[in-house]
């Protein structure tokens, strides 16, 4: 009984300019993040921060979609991921415990961002260096969220962020 839902409708709205802003934020941030990278040689993209741009966009005043949450969380999971990768290797429970602890530890530091709990993941997989940390993964994140600051504040009936702390 449980899982029949409440009555069944979504309730999520359809409305044209938060439709436009989604597509402008995320394919702005995304092309900036893109051309950094081409231009600096440096690696500032991840696929968790197409994710990031969903919500940052898309739910901006969403508790997890606060600067906050975007950063503080890809920073923790992309972290616990490292330390997972280099004392217990790329295994199927190191990677599950890592997206675990990432998830436990965002809760506990309300710094809870969905997206982020791919970067564990991400990072194991790929076999990253602690290097990763900081380029793409904290860089990345604020970038995100300067440019949610600005194209989020454009519109008169948005104010972000929600909070900061």
């Amino acid at each position: 009984m449980k899982m029949k839902g409440e009555g069944g409708k979504s309730p999520l709205q359809v409305n044209v300019y938060d439709i436009i802003t989604g597509f402008l934020g995320g394919a702005i941030t995304i092309f900036i993040l893109g051309l950094l990278t081409r231009f600096t040689y440096t690696p500032l993209l991840i696929a968790s921060f197409g994710a990031s741009c969903v919500l940052a966009f898309g739910l901006w005043n969403s508790p997890l979609s606060q600067p906050r949450n975007i950063i503080g969380g890809h920073f923790i999971s992309t972290l616990i991921g490292l330390i997972i990768y280099h004392v217990f290797g790329n295994e199927p429970w190191s990677l599950a415990m890592g997206v675990g602890l990432a998830i436990g530890l965002m809760m506990l530091t309300k710094t809870t961002h969905p997206p982020a709990g791919a970067d564990p993941i991400i990072v194991i997989l790929g076999s990253y260096t602690w290097e990763y940390l900081f380029t793409p993964v904290l860089t990345g994140s604020i970038v995100i969220v300067l440019l949610a600051l600005i194209i989020n504040n454009l519109r008169s009936n948005r104010k972000y962020p929600v909070f900061w702390l």
